[in-house]
């Protein structure tokens, strides 16, 4: 067979990697052509990250090899994936807050001579954020930009350096809608520059919408690859998972009841004389679920932890189930009918050390010593009934995924039968399967006529449940919607601080 005179711009061929006790890729190929956004597509621990990482020269395979433009390559760093011209922008930013945006992008570039025009510099910053509709100011300082413009840093400095093939991990996870599209004019601009794009995401929405091809990836291995344009986001749902998902939107099927969570004029003072949270008023009625939807660091964590009694707001009241909780502190709140899942699962929502059945006595003190035996045995229903994917209920709780340790976490808050549950990112980071078990778990809650407060930074996981959305932007609330035939440019823009 002739060779082709068209190689695909980076091959994986054959790729295995192990680490101690799991196969990461089992024989993974993957070929990426230039001019292409190629989705991959895949469960928490399906490999996809590893694979990045080795394409990028972060990991070297224990089998297979790597080709770029054809020709086999030994990546033994990132720099060499540089050189290759082999690029990726992490979920987690890696600039440095005091700097200038064109210093952090040729902070560590060995191209760059001992003197550097800075003239020069910030014009071919300017002029690559032109040329893919990144703008952004060269002289600005990162401290000051949204997390979105530190994402067009982030891409225009792989730009900058020359790579011809860019790995984007998870690139919306922090962004509102509108700068969400606006990543994606860019990725497609840079296809058309016959630049080749890999975009790593767990949203079948954004992968349906930005990418030509998918390859789905289930337990190391590549089980499907497929043309976006022949697919939709329900198969893709199926191949990652192995079996039908419910992607539906859920809303009350009832009227909502009696006001069984309220805040009324709450206020928060910050650090250094910053207000966290300033005069919020809403009310979540039995049977709904309210969800506050805001870009990172604009109040979300304060909020819940005000609610759930970790903190004493410094004004305003906090009502649950008609009593006042205002400061009185967690227990009093979790007596009064709350139940709280903290967005930090391993580490405020649950002690990684302990086994399963202490995690779910954690709020249980008194009965610890008294019924162990009987604990065990509520554990060991609870991990059938939540299907949790472990040994048993002595199993440590570092050793599950964040989907099953967040079953864990709603198992213990809601065996309890709370009146109101106040739940922050529930789904954020799990897997599509492990994301609709949990949305059902709420879901029957909300029937079951909880009142549930859902505080997400991710839009997509407001809008799959919320009857009433509120956005709340540097601790206000500033807009609000049914979310039944919401506007999702209006919320993001309210989320922005456009209102």
């Amino acid at each position: 067979m002739p060779e082709d005179r068209h190689p695909p711009a980076i091959e994986a061929r054959g790729v295995v990697k192990e680490f101690p006790g799991v196969v990461a890729n089992a024989g993974v190929d993957l070929a990426v052509e230039r001019g292409e956004v190629h989705a991959v597509l895949g469960e928490n621990g399906a490999g996809k990250t590893t694979l990045a990482s080795i394409l990028t020269g972060l990991y070297r395979p224990d089998e297979g090899e790597i080709r770029i433009k054809g020709e086999p390559v030994a990546l033994r760093s990132p720099r060499d994936g540089l050189d290759h011209g082999v690029g990726m922008v992490y979920q987690h930013f890696r600039l440095v807050e005091r700097f200038t945006v064109a210093d952090n992008i040729v902070l560590g570039d060995p191209r760059q001579p001992m003197i550097t025009s800075a003239r020069r510099l910030e014009g071919a910053v300017a002029g690559l954020g032109e040329r893919y509709g990144l703008r952004i100011n060269p002289r600005a300082k990162v401290a000051d930009l949204s997390v979105g413009e530190q994402q067009r840093v982030e891409i225009v400095k792989m730009l900058y350096r020359g790579v011809e093939v860019l790995i984007l991990d998870e690139p919306t996870a922090v962004l509102t809608p509108q700068e969400t599209q606006n990543l994606f004019e860019t990725v497609k601009a840079m296809a058309a520059d016959g630049k080749a794009v890999i975009f790593i995401s767990h949203k079948l929405a954004e992968v349906t919408a930005v990418s030509d091809n998918v390859t789905v990836m289930r337990d190391g291995r590549v089980v499907e690859r497929v043309k976006t344009s022949s697919t939709n986001r329900r198969e893709l749902a199926r191949m990652m998972v192995g079996r039908d998902v419910d992607l539906s939107v859920r809303r009350s099927k009832s009227p909502p009841g009696p006001v069984l969570l309220g805040l009324e004029g709450v206020g928060l003072a910050g650090e250094r004389d910053a207000v966290s949270l300033q005069e919020i008023n809403l009310e979540v009625h039995a049977g709904e679920v309210v969800g506050i939807a805001g870009v990172a660091g604009n109040g979300q964590r304060e909020l819940s932890e005000v609610v759930a009694g970790l903190r004493t707001p410094s004004s305003g009241t906090v009502h649950i189930d008609g009593k006042d909780v205002t400061g009185a502190g967690a227990s009093v709140a979790r007596r009064t009918g709350l139940a709280y899942v903290p967005e930090d699962r391993l580490g405020t929502g649950l002690s990684p050390s302990l086994s399963i059945t202490e995690n779910l006595l954690l709020t249980r003190p008194s009965s610890f010593f008294t019924r162990r035996r009987e604990a065990e045995e509520a554990a060991r229903g609870i991990i059938e009934q939540f299907e949790v994917k472990a040994s048993g209920p002595q199993a440590p709780t570092r050793e599950l995924s964040g989907g099953n340790a967040q079953k864990v976490l709603l198992a213990r808050e809601l065996s309890e039968e709370p009146k109101v549950i106040v739940v922050a990112s529930p789904t954020r980071g799990l897997d599509v399967g492990a994301a609709e078990a949990v949305r059902g778990l709420l879901d029957e809650r909300r029937a079951a006529g909880c009142a549930v407060l859902l505080i997400s930074e991710d839009l997509d996981e407001v809008l799959s449940m919320s009857d009433r959305i509120l956005a709340l932007y540097e601790g206000r609330i500033v807009y609000e919607t049914p979310g039944e035939g919401s506007d999702v440019e209006e919320i993001g823009l309210a989320m922005a601080g456009g209102h």
